[in-house]
């Protein structure tokens, strides 16, 4: 399941402009019956709205971005 969060200005370091990066997570469920039960796994990934570079980050740096 990919759930959008509130992305924010950052510069890229693929093609080095200033410019807007959404955020987003990505997070495995178990379900039984399509209920789910419990999470098994998170990740973060943040992308660039003008070259569309993606990059991985770790839970500590999606909370620092979040602040």
């Amino acid at each position: 399941m990919q759930h959008p969060l509130p992305g924010r200005p950052a510069t890229c370091q693929r093609c080095g402009r200033f410019i807007h990066h959404g955020l987003e997570e990505r997070a495995v469920r178990l379900t039984l019956f399509f209920i789910p039960v419990f999470t098994t796994s998170r990740s973060y990934r943040i992308t660039c709205s003008n070259c569309g570079a993606v990059n991985t980050l770790t839970r500590r740096q999606k909370n620092s971005l979040s602040l």
